[in-house]
This record gives C-alpha cells, structure tokens and sequence, in this order.
C-alpha cells in the first residue's frame, strides 16, 4: 500500500460504504459485515444509483444471510473497480480525480516523488514514459471486512428448529466473505471463538492457490501480545495464516473497549517490535507443517504486517510510531466521523460531534454485549433512552435480534437492551424489596442497555435518505475519547493532510500525547473498577487490583525511558509529559 494509515471499521454503518468513497485513492477502509439487513439495504441503494437491476434476497430464503452479505461485497467490488479504472482514463491536470490520487498520497511515498518529477517534464516522450510508470503503480484500497467473534447469534428455522453451527451469525458472515470477489482481508475481533475458526478452515479461499498466493486475508484485532499468540497459533495450526497484527489500544478506541489487565499501549507495541521475528517465525513452522499435512504445496513465508491503532491525533504520533515501533500503518477511526466524504455521520449528529466537550465521551455499559461500549451523551439514541424510563416504557424494540444472548427468563435468547427482557427483570427487582438506594443502583444498571442494532445504522440511513416512515430515527454513536480534541468538519484532504503533517487542524488545541491520554483513561477505569467493588472486596480481588497497579507503574517507567525518543518539537513538551506521567503515578499511590 502506498498509504501509511487505514481507516477502521466505524460502528455498523458509519463506514458501510467508506470503500466507494476512498478506495479508489489508494485508501483502504474496513466495513463491518454484522448486520445483513444493512448490507442488503445499502446493495439495493448504491445498485439503484448505479447500475440498477437489484433483485431482492428475502431474509426467509435459504442461506440469506451469507448470499446477502456476498452480495453487498460483490457490489463494492465491481463498482470501486469501475470508479478505479475510470480514474485511470482521466488527464494529469489539476483538479481531476487522478491528480487527486497523487496528491493525497504521504510526501515520503516514491510514487509521489516520482509524480512531483513527472509535473516539472514538458510535454513529450520523457514525461509520458513517467506518466505510464505512475499508472501501472497506482492501486486502489483494500474493502477489507469486520466480524466480531462473538456476535455469533444461533438462528432457528420457522419451526424454532436449530438451523446448525454453519448457519451462526459469526459463520454465515465468514461465508458471505469466504464466497465473495474480493481480494482483501477479514479482521476478526472481540475475542476467541473455536467454532468460527474450525469453520474457517473448511473455506478454501484462505489457503494459498497454486502460484502460492492468498486471496483473502486474516488480520486478528487484538490488544496484547499474549492473546494474538494464542489465537494466530490457532490459526496457524489449521494451515491458517495471520497476515496482519492489528493492535488496539484497550480503552482510547471507539466502539467496544477491551481493556487489557493495565497494559498499555507503548509497552504492547515494543513486546511486538522485540519479538516480531521470533513471532513469525513460530507461526511459519507450524503453518507450513499444517499447509503438508493438508496435502498442499508449501510456500514461502507470507508477509505478516503489524499496525496500531486508537487514540492517534497528530501526524508527530503517526510517525512516531511507524518508525520507532516498525509499524507497517496506523490506523485513523474516530477522527473520519467529522469527515462527512468518508463516513455516514447524519447533520444533526455531526454537528453534535463538532460542539461536544470532552465529558461528552464517556465509556458505557450500555451494550447488550456486556462489553463496556464508547458512548456519546448528546445522542439522541441516550435522549431516547432516557425519555422511555420517564415514560415507564425502558427498553427497546427488538426487531433485529442480532445480540439476543440471554436466556434469563425465556427458552430462546432475547436481548438485554429489550422491553421484553427489561421488563422481566425490573419485576424480579421489585419483588426482592431492596432498599431505594440498592434499588436504583440495579434499576440503573438494567436500564442502561441499548439498542445498538438499530441506533447504529440510523444514521447511515438518515444520510442516504433511504429511513422508512415508521423506522427509529434514534442515532447511537461510539466514537472514541480522541474525538473530542476535533471540533469541526473537514474535508477528506484536511484530514489526510493533517495525518502526514501537511496542515495542523489541532494547531489551537491543548491535548496531551496519546500514550497519556490512554493512561489517564486506565487510572480513571481502574478507580472506579475499585469503587464499585468495594463492598465485595476480598483477596482474590485484591491481587488482581494490586497486579493492574503494578502493571501501569511500569508503563509510566517505561514512557519516562521513552521520552528521549519521542522527539518532541520543544522543552515544554517534555517537561508538560514528565508532569503528566508524575501525576499519574500520584493518583495511583
């Protein structure tokens, strides 16, 4: 890739279709592939604008859910190939899409040097020699697809007969994927699951082909070293291979937040650049011993990248961490919502992202998954939310059922963010006769819930204009705590000037550096972890307390060693971080 970053996948439906919009620049984005309904909605949409002659795949036909998203997929694929050989047809002048291609491009990239090159030839052989070059070099994005491992709902047929382990939520959309046209990768997240990767090795389109290529890719979206070991052994083991690390930061990303036992960000990131051959080189044993065993022919070691991301703000950090740390990229989320050519942000909630103030953002339970989930106060899902328990009516609707995972009062899982299942247990509650104040706290806790399966796609279809006259017009969002340094709208070449330092949008801002803002995030997480502990403290928890202290005391020692590295533009910096790092040890004490 000629790009030195990617665009993350950005709840369900913000970057749904961020491929159409960049990927012909050389730009790869993620797309999330949980929701078939929104796929299929969006297929018909962009089929309509486009080429037209959509054919509906009804939700009751047999496979539904992995031909949908195969589908949906196929689309993106033709068009951007279409939008990418259209680009190439067009003139070197200003004000094209091709120039437009170059220009977007990091200055440090040959690619670009060689088109600043081209512009000072004159007209004639040498220059269209070079303008040849700089057309056979260019490459569009990856569509590159997200699955959360553990959103791995059982379906039933009409008869409430289980439809089998094949026909999950997590398997069927590996297949939608496995079976499309696509030349790019699966980013698997939010855990471990044995049965999506015992699945996965049945799909042929993951293991080499006969000239030793791979056509789709796995990356693994983990958050320490520990647990990407774990999990690429077990791919590798099944003749699988880990063509990409990428790493998260715990609890500065948006979305769900994993937070690790008090591991940070930099120290992660140096245990993957100590021991990224070593790594490999683990990986590759067992995998060529598994492609044998298959029958297949062995190949060379596969190239394995490593990126990170969450909580990157300016382009000093980008680099920063692309050099120190030998990433291959970085990643860039949250920021892409205030760029409305790149993601599905509706006005209303865009503007709401532009005004808010930091303790707008805060971190949730609020997700049906029991995974704590970046929040947004000024949504109007959480005004929606709160206007139904003033009403006597919490919860919501359940029309998708994609987190229904709870079997607590009914024989087939029903979702926690559901009137049905929130109702149930608030009776439960009253009949145990709790003090007002324990009554509330559980009140709270239940009526937290909400629902993501729709508040995370209204957006997406407000923008397109494509909302049904009776749909929730309640907007979830979950962009990370990094957003709230971004208080405006900009264009898709502000942002990508900002991210390789070519403009500053943060020039007025006061923000200190990522690696603080993440360990602030987990003294503030590991403070009220205690406090909400507290009445149930016993030794087992103790230690576990004791060991995440531990390990965020070593993660300051080891920033304060980093300081010399980080190149800072001026001596307040340093000292300004020395400072922080010092008040965040005291917090801890």
């Amino acid at each position: 890739m000629n790009h030195t970053f990617h665009i993350p996948v950005l709840g369900l439906g913000y970057s749904i279709d961020t491929p159409l919009k960049v990927a012909r620049y050389g730009i790869s984005s993620v797309v999330s592939i949980v929701d078939d309904e929104l796929t299929e909605r969006m297929r018909k949409y962009h089929q309509e604008n486009t080429a037209g002659g959509y054919t509906l795949i009804d939700k009751k036909e047999e496979d539904s859910r992995a031909r949908r998203i195969t589908a949906y997929l196929n689309l993106l694929d033709t068009l951007v190939k279409e939008q990418f050989n259209a680009l190439k047809t067009q003139a070197f002048e200003e004000g094209t899409d091709l120039s437009r291609y170059f220009e977007l491009l990091p200055d440090s990239a040959p690619i670009k040097q060689k088109y600043a090159q081209m512009k000072t030839l004159e007209a004639g052989i040498s220059r269209d020699t070079v303008q040849k070059e700089l057309l056979a070099s260019m490459i569009p994005g990856a569509i590159d697809v997200n699955i959360m491992s553990k959103v791995d709902k059982a379906n039933y047929k009409a008869n409430h007969e289980y439809a089998g382990d094949d026909f999950t939520d997590a398997l069927a959309a590996m297949r939608g994927f496995a079976n499309s046209t696509l030349d790019s990768s699966v980013i698997i997240s939010a855990g471990l699951n044995p049965r999506l990767y015992a699945y996965m090795e049945k799909c042929n389109a993951f293991f080499p082909d006969t000239e030793g290529k791979l056509q789709k890719k796995i990356i693994l979206k983990v958050s320490d070293f520990r647990s990407a070991l774990i999990q690429a052994k077990m791919l590798a083991k099944k003749g699988l291979w880990v063509s990409e690390f990428r790493v998260e930061s715990g609890l500065n990303c948006g979305g769900h937040a994993f937070a690790t036992e008090g591991f940070l960000l930099g120290p992660i990131l140096e245990e993957f650049k100590q021991k990224r051959t070593e790594l490999a080189e683990e990986l590759y044993q067992m995998y060529s011993f598994a492609l044998t065993s298959k029958g297949l022919p062995e190949m060379a070691k596969p190239i394995q990248r490593i990126t990170a991301q969450g909580g990157i703000g300016t382009a000093e950090e980008h680099e920063f961490l692309l050099n120190y740390y030998q990433l291959d990229a970085a990643g860039w989320g949250s920021p892409f919502l205030l760029v409305p050519e790149a993601t599905n942000v509706d006005e209303e909630t865009l503007n709401d992202l532009v005004t808010a103030r930091a303790d707008d953002y805060y971190l949730s339970n609020s997700s049906p998954l029991g995974v704590l989930f970046n929040n947004f106060k000024k949504s109007t899902a959480e005004q929606q939310r709160l206007q139904r328990i003033e009403k006597g009516r919490p919860g919501s609707p359940c029309t998708k059922k994609f987190l229904c995972t709870n079997t607590e009062f009914t024989e087939l899982p029903i979702c926690t963010a559901s009137r049905e299942y929130q109702n149930l247990k608030i009776k439960q509650l009253k009949d145990q006769q709790l003090p007002k104040e324990d009554y509330d706290k559980q009140f709270d806790s239940i009526t937290e819930k909400v629902c993501l399966c729709e508040g995370l796609c209204a957006s997406t279809y407000i923008k397109a204009g494509i909302l049904k006259p009776r749909e929730n017009r309640a907007v979830s969002i979950c962009p990370g705590p990094n957003l709230a340094f971004f208080h405006a709208k900009y264009s898709l070449k502000e942002m990508i000037n900002h991210i390789y330092g070519r403009e500053n949008l943060l020039s007025e801002v006061l923000r200190p550096n990522l690696f603080i803002n993440e360990l602030n995030l987990y003294v503030d997480y590991l403070k009220k972890d205690i406090a909400t502990q507290l009445e149930e403290f016993n030794a087992k928890k103790e230690k576990y307390f004791s060991k995440f202290k531990a390990q965020l005391l070593n993660g300051i020692d080891y920033y304060r060693a980093l300081i010399p590295e980080l190149k800072f533009q001026d001596s307040l910096s340093v000292e300004e971080m020395l400072k922080q790092l010092q008040l965040a040890e005291q917090r801890l004490s």
